[in-house]
């Protein structure tokens, strides 16, 4: 609704734009179909919104972190107790800048991250407990996790309760939003060729033919045919069209049949045939798609997919079965739970002429640690500088830097000859510490790798929190006004019911009563942007004199002065 009504301040698609810079592909592309700005601080992103009347810029972490506060007071207002950690999920495509960043946005909101796990891992724990995780013999399943802007495929082998992940892969750039853009830009060429108008340049109307699309998108998995009406779309014109669902599968054949190479590949690298997955299951609200269906069931020749789970919940059901794992409950069904993921890039150090050497190869189980041993290229060389990269590529132009270590200090030796230990650590959230020693001498160095110039540093990350508790600290008294607001709107309104309804009342003491309360709602009509205390102080005197009014009502003149008085 609110995309439709205030394009420009409305952010959605957050997990396209976390841990990844402004020069980034990725979010030059997606910035092009944005209705809200994003704007560039120095490398970093920015989403430029009107808050509180003010242009303010945002990190994609603050954003994030306001999600997570309000999924944090959710929580809280139903246990009725503070929460202050999680388990998060990502998708398992997700870098380690990504996964960082991640972390941040929940340290922002005020959570401690017990874990991070993947999204498929998270739904392949959530169906097998809803059938048998202590299966005596190993089963294989393939989790296929098509959401609204990210798509993974993971295979897993589960076997008496241990989910151990054999492969992951993904594109942290496709979902439901690619198919709705596709739909989008075919009904904007549709209404240029009818109205000879070019509405694409409009926000507002983008926006609200954009909120139709997905409608129809949804509609379109049920039926075969789905109508678009939007009365007054631009310049007073009104759009009405039918899609049919052989138009938008064919809108979008070559991204879902890309979700199918992704099945290929990760089946390549789990070293597995097609026959030997046992249950191939569905999550994210865009498998509902027929033609992602077909194709699915089709790849493994018939095979029936499993819809047993809700797509949508799954993943949050897996990441709430561990958390209760990691914060030591004791129910039965979750004994000897285990979880045992991979990391879905490779990381290596470049080495001479820019080659990627790898060190920790893709689909790794995590946590690992993995050494491998370097040396200088110089005589008396006193330093090593080590680049960091993760990626598939050979050369590390195409990869993607993560971070650098220097470890000063070397022995002097002819070139070739000290031997430099390179450690990559990597723990049970897919963070990678990178650490380097010289042998001979013990002096080291090590490094948490943090993408500096795509996350935050520590003082934005204090200052971040700093305003996030002004914010909280606001939010909470607009709150306790409103409330305050409605108490009083309420008592008036309930005052009027009992005056209207009392039987036992006399005339005179109904018309004080109704007096007062027009009078009060009156006073609110005019008094919207009053403070709390007045709506309290109001509340108090209106509900004094109107009990008064009806507890004595029979006492005559008693009861007009008391009125005339208050």
């Amino acid at each position: 609704m609110q995309r439709g009504l205030n394009p420009a301040n409305t952010v959605f698609g957050t997990k396209r734009l976390i841990g990844r810079r402004y020069d980034d592909p990725a979010v030059q592309s997606s910035m092009k179909h944005w209705p809200f700005q994003v704007v560039s601080c120095g490398e970093k992103v920015h989403v430029q919104v009107s808050y509180r009347g003010m242009e303010k810029a945002f990190y994609p972490e603050e954003i994030c972190a306001m999600l997570l506060s309000r999924l944090k007071q959710v929580a809280e207002t139903y246990l009725g107790r503070p929460v202050s950690q999680a388990v998060i999920t990502v998708p398992a495509y997700f870098n380690d800048a990504q996964r960082q960043a991640t972390i941040d946005a929940a340290a922002i909101a005020g959570l401690k991250v017990l874990r991070l796990i993947n999204e498929p891992s998270a739904a392949a724990i959530a169906y097998s407990l809803t059938i048998s995780p202590h299966w005596k013999a190993r089963r294989n399943i393939l989790i296929f996790d098509l959401g609204g802007g990210t798509f993974d495929v993971s295979i897993l082998s589960v076997q008496d309760g241990i989910f151990k992940v054999l492969a992951t892969t993904g594109d942290t750039q496709l979902g439901g939003e690619d198919f709705d853009k596709r739909l989008l830009d075919h009904l904007v060429q549709e209404f240029k060729k009818k109205h000879k108008e070019d509405l694409s340049q409009n926000n507002k109307a983008v926006q609200r033919l954009k909120v139709a699309c997905e409608k129809a998108k949804r509609a379109l998995s049920s039926n075969v045919r789905a109508t678009i009406s939007i009365d007054s779309l631009y310049k007073g014109v009104d759009f009405c069209t039918t899609i049919t669902r052989a138009c938008f599968e064919d809108l979008n054949a070559d991204l879902f049949q890309a979700t199918v190479e992704h099945v290929e590949r990760a089946l390549e690298d789990a070293g597995m045939k097609k026959t030997q997955i046992h249950d191939v299951v569905l999550v994210g609200g865009s498998t509902r798609i027929p033609m992602i269906q077909n194709l699915l069931s089709k790849f493994f020749d018939g095979k029936a997919l499993v819809k047993s789970i809700n797509p949508e919940e799954a993943v949050a059901q897996g990441a709430a079965i561990q958390a209760a794992i990691l914060t030591g409950h004791r129910y039965q069904n979750l004994q000897n739970l285990l979880l045992l993921d991979v990391t879905p890039i490779s990381l290596g150090l470049e080495t001479i002429g820019g080659v990627m050497d790898v060190v920790v190869k893709r689909n790794s189980p995590i946590p690992t640690k993995e050494a491998r041993n370097f040396s200088t290229t110089e005589d008396n060389q006193s330093s090593l500088f080590l680049q960091v990269y993760e990626g598939e590529r050979t050369l590390t132009k195409h990869n993607r830097l993560l971070g650098t270590l220097t470890l000063n200090g070397l022995h002097p030796a002819p070139r070739c000859v000290p031997v430099i230990v390179v450690t990559f650590a990597v723990d049970d959230n897919n963070i990678l510490t990178v650490s380097a020693m010289e042998r001979s001498t013990g002096n080291s160095n090590h490094l948490v790798i943090t993408d500096t110039r795509g996350r935050l540093d520590r003082e934005e990350m204090e200052r971040i929190l700093r305003e996030e508790e002004e914010y909280r600290e606001q939010e909470e008294a607009e709150q306790a006004k409103a409330e305050a607001l409605n108490s009083l709107e309420s008592s008036t309104f309930q005052l009027k019911r009992v005056a209207e309804q009392g039987k036992s009342l006399d005339d005179r003491a109904k018309r004080r009563v109704l007096e007062m309360c027009e009078e009060t709602a009156s006073w609110l009509e005019e008094n919207r942007l009053a403070p709390k205390k007045e709506y309290e102080e109001r509340k108090r005197e209106l509900e004094d004199v109107c009990y008064s009014i009806i507890t004595h009502f029979s006492k005559g003149e008693e009861m007009e002065s008391r009125c005339q008085g208050r």
